[in-house]
């Protein structure tokens, strides 16, 4: 198995497209999930164990949140996984969007991460955070604002790592390329071919799947990961690898 029977791991948006996979996926393991989202969310799930209802940006109810889920037992894993963009290019981003993208993809995260962080310190065995980040945080794909907090919340992934290896806790990020999930839907309403046109350019010919992505978060949320921190692992078809319709291009 994974090494991570019983262990409590914290999710937040889990109500989300990939945060059903990541319940699912560390459910599967036998974790105990405590899945956060806000009011409203779907968290019905009979594989979480515990839910926290809370506004990311509400810096009282983040605070307030992470004090309950310290209370009920000092969590193993924390995968930040909120995430939300509009903006798809600059002309798009007001200074309204860039503030709420800014505060809900990183701020947000980063708040949560730094309240959490006594809990998890010096523990028998280590404890990990995981970060969704995106492969927008490693080169330009479009929403500026969402790609610079997300780039931001790679360094505060380095940050904990650096800092916090010496208490027993290790950090990393996954970097998703496109994923299908309802995130999408306001493109495909827009235009139904888009989601057929991005995947072609990807490598391996398609969008990345929710439960790809929850399976990378498992591997580095688990021991089998004991010796990585600090590291961002791309789970993007191969998109970052390189650019397949330019080679054809230039291949003929």
């Amino acid at each position: 198995m994974m090494g991570l029977e019983g262990r409590r791991v914290v999710i937040t948006g889990a109500a989300g497209g990939i945060g059903r996979a990541l319940v699912a996926a560390f459910a599967g393991c036998g974790a105990s999930v405590v899945a956060c989202d806000v009011a409203g969310a779907a968290l019905d799930d009979p594989a979480i164990a515990e839910v926290h209802r809370f506004d990311l940006l509400d810096d009282a109810a983040v605070a307030h949140a992470a004090e309950a889920i310290a209370a009920n037992g000092a969590p193993a894993v924390v995968v930040s996984n909120a995430g939300w963009t509009r903006a798809e290019t600059l002309d798009q981003v007001t200074g309204e969007a860039l503030s709420h993208e800014l505060d809900l993809n990183l701020r947000s995260a980063a708040l949560l991460s730094r309240h959490l962080l006594p809990a998890l310190r010096n523990r028998p065995q280590a404890a990990a955070f995981v970060f969704i980040a995106s492969i927008n945080a490693l080169a330009h794909f479009g929403n500026p604002a969402y790609a610079a907090a997300k780039a931001g919340l790679l360094a505060w992934m380095r940050a904990i790592a650096v800092e916090e290896g010496r208490n027993n806790i290790r950090a990393n990020a996954i970097a998703p390329g496109s994923v299908r999930t309802p995130a999408w839907d306001h493109r495909l309403k827009r235009d139904p071919g888009v989601a057929d046109a991005v995947a072609r350019l990807y490598p391996l010919g398609r969008m990345v799947d929710p439960h790809e992505v929850a399976q990378a978060a498992v591997f580095l949320a688990s021991p089998l990961a004991s010796g990585v921190t600090g590291a961002v692992l791309p789970v993007d078809g191969g998109v970052t690898a390189g650019n397949l319709p330019f080679l054809e291009q230039i291949a003929g």
